[in-house]
């Protein structure tokens, strides 16, 4: 393994800015630094003054910055421009910065579209949730030539929104409707803590789909995916978004593209330390 530099002068500073920040990135990315010996440091960060954070990013020369929940959209009049994979959502997951030029990248889009490219776009699909995330889902879905789907969100003003936004059908809750080929769960039903035991489809759609996707992270293996291997169904597991959108981010602000061995060793380093 290359010597990565110790910190100095010219070391490059990247970050993240959520309400509640997580390792996965912070532990991927300095993974791949000192994987590749490269002079760079990752950094996670919360604030409550996200205008002043952004301010620092130009002022520091900060080379780039991961964006969560609550700042996906807010950020967007600080920055000078959008790439267009955000701006096909109107949300940033990915800030870089060119000299003080702020560019807004979004991801999330990005590993979804790659996830989803080979499904028939034909095929009929139940999307179930309604935040950041599911506006990434939901684009890529579009963009890619679906047309044939619902959104499943419990809140109509804002279910209704998104679903209307992107040429969809929408309801309120997920019944036993076995015939969409493509499940998308893009809700916390299954996540660690409150919900871990729950299924966000019911077993019937589940055994007449065909790909079943699960964008939670922790677990690794969710109930839904469980069930869904169980019953011989294709699955994408948050695991695989999360590693996809990451490396996009580190390409974005290095320069350096991995090899596929070891993207795949700083993702299981990143999951088991996380």
């Amino acid at each position: 393994m290359p010597n990565k530099p110790l910190i100095n002068r010219d070391t490059r500073l990247c970050m993240s800015l959520a309400a509640r920040p997580g390792n996965f990135g912070t532990r991927f990315h300095n993974r791949l630094y000192e994987t590749l010996g490269l002079d760079f440091v990752y950094k996670a960060f919360s604030t409550q003054d996200l205008e002043g954070a952004v301010r620092g990013i130009r002022a520091l020369d900060i080379r780039g910055c991961a964006i969560s929940m609550p700042f996906k959209e807010a950020v967007i009049p600080m920055l000078n421009g959008l790439a267009p994979s955000a701006a096909a959502i109107d949300s940033v997951n990915t800030i870089v910065n060119e000299d003080g030029v702020l560019t807004g990248h979004n991801t999330d889009y990005a590993a979804v579209a790659r996830l989803i490219a080979d499904i028939d776009p034909a095929t009929r699909f139940v999307l179930r949730g309604s935040g950041g995330m599911a506006k990434a889902v939901a684009a890529a879905l579009r963009d890619a030539g679906f047309r044939d789907g619902t959104v499943v969100a419990r809140n109509a003003d804002v279910g209704q929104a998104l679903a209307a936004l992107y040429g969809f059908g929408w309801r309120a809750d997920v019944d036993q409707d076995a015939g969409a080929g493509l499940l998308l769960n893009v809700t916390p039903i299954g996540m660690t803590g409150g919900d871990a035991d729950s299924l966000a489809f019911p077993e019937a759609m589940i055994a007449a789909s065909t790909v079943v996707v699960d964008v939670v992270q922790y677990p690794p293996e969710t109930p839904l995916l469980r069930a869904a291997r169980t019953a011989g169904k294709r699955v994408i597991t948050g695991a695989e978004v999360a590693t996809l959108q990451a490396l996009d981010q580190f390409v974005l602000y290095t320069g350096v593209t991995p090899d596929a061995e070891q993207v795949a060793e700083a993702a299981a380093f990143a999951r088991a330390n996380g």
